[in-house]
């Protein structure tokens, strides 16, 4: 395992991305952990916060095209270093915050911005920019790894910390975090990659522009297809990740079953985000994804048969997490053997946009489900209706075959 991450340059790049992705990811991931202290603590009712949570999905999407094309143009190391910044503002206010309209600016738009500017876009395309074709499935999927690894570990934090300092001052230190974060980025920068690294990266071939590069994207079937079935996966894990500790609560389970089901997702992910990099190596990317999609489908349909126990949670958590960001590789991977690696920050970006519009609607329509009928019942059902949805739509993306290396 990792045979094409051996050489010490194309490690070094490789767990910098990771290890930024693990602290942006993490801080984001557990916001859903604040729902019930932030609703107890100002009253702003779980409709108002969810919403909040639901402008964060889309504005972390929507940032996603503009970094990537921004790092295509100038450099990752500018476009992290402000994400982190803007990440750690949105942090550093929110406890100052008393109204809808206040976190939805606040935990909604500064942190999930500056999160989603230091997120998969620019990072992955920092990454496959910087290394050789041979190591970007194993990269990507370590990467990725990275982002599962921060749920495994900032989930059970955070619970552990609102116990014992309070909601407000667990903010505090997720923004001392992320600034904490900011000397990784010296490791991304293309004039340190060119001081240092002994590999040969894959060279940048001349083509179309940024703009006929983008005309062309909008009008290709499969990359049209590939970015609907991840607009499904957006849906899935925005809806959970806001309000699994909600269902929970529900059938009268302690909030650590809640901080610790996010964690086993996390940590399953971590196994899921490695194996789908080598899978991308030996399989077409598109069956990858319509077996994750699928898969998520019948483990959804298995948790609403079963009494609500922690030990089911726990079991739903690790299925959920071996395929909960494990799309992002096989996703990249197509839009890289689409249209190359040249503006592939900015395409991934864009097809990240519509993964989040999935989740907005996940995060919000929850909240909504819950306000107004008192449970997630129409929700699950949903969810498990996109899931087949997504699983169909991959399987016509065009992607040429794999071609075996032989010894």
């Amino acid at each position: 395992m990792f045979q094409s991450l051996r050489q010490p340059a194309v490690m070094t790049v490789t767990l910098a991305a990771a290890g930024i992705l693990m602290v942006t990811m993490g801080i984001r991931q557990s916001f859903g952990l604040f729902i019930g202290p932030i609703d107890k603590a100002t009253g702003m009712g779980i409709m108002s916060i969810s919403f909040a949570m639901a402008v964060g999905q889309l504005a972390w999407g929507a940032i996603q095209p503009i970094a990537g094309a921004c790092s295509d143009r100038w450099g990752p190391d500018r476009v992290l270093i402000a994400g982190l910044l803007i990440l750690a503002l949105g942090c550093a206010v929110t406890p100052f915050i008393g109204t809808g309209l206040g976190l939805t600016l606040t935990l909604g738009l500064l942190a999930n911005i500056g999160s989603g500017a230091a997120s998969f876009s620019t990072l992955i395309g920092a990454a496959a920019q910087r290394l050789p074709d041979h190591a970007r499935g194993q990269a990507s999927g370590l990467i990725n790894a990275g982002g599962s690894f921060g749920q495994f570990v900032f989930a059970p934090l955070v619970q552990k910390l609102i116990a014992l300092v309070g909601w407000m001052s667990t903010f505090w230190v997720l923004a001392l975090t992320a600034l904490l974060t900011l000397p990784l980025i010296r490791k991304l920068s293309p004039r340190e990659h060119n001081k240092k690294t002994t590999v040969a990266a894959a060279p940048v071939a001349s083509g179309p522009g940024l703009k006929q590069t983008l005309k062309t994207a909008m009008t290709d079937r499969s990359y049209l297809l590939l970015s609907l079935g991840f607009f499904t996966c957006g849906f899935h894990i925005a809806f959970l990740v806001t309000h699994l500790p909600g269902e929970i609560d529900l059938c009268g389970l302690p909030p650590s079953v809640a901080s610790w089901s996010l964690a086993l997702i996390g940590l399953a992910n971590i196994f899921g985000s490695i194996a789908a990099g080598s899978c991308i190596a030996r399989w077409r990317s598109k069956y990858v994804l319509a077996l994750m999609y699928a898969s998520r489908a019948v483990l959804i349909l298995w948790y609403l048969m079963m009494p609500k126990t922690d030990l089911v949670f726990y079991i739903f958590a690790i299925g959920l997490g071996l395929t909960w960001l494990a799309t992002v590789p096989p996703t990249a991977n197509i839009v890289a053997k689409l249209f190359g690696t040249r503006y592939l920050a900015t395409l991934f970006g864009l097809a990240l946009f519509s993964h989040q519009i999935g989740g907005f609607l996940g995060a919000w329509l929850g909240g909504i489900s819950l306000t107004r009928f008192g449970d997630y019942s129409w929700m699950w059902w949903a969810d498990i209706a996109l899931a087949v949805m997504a699983a169909i739509v991959n399987l016509p993306i065009r992607e040429a075959k794999i071609k075996m290396q032989t010894a």
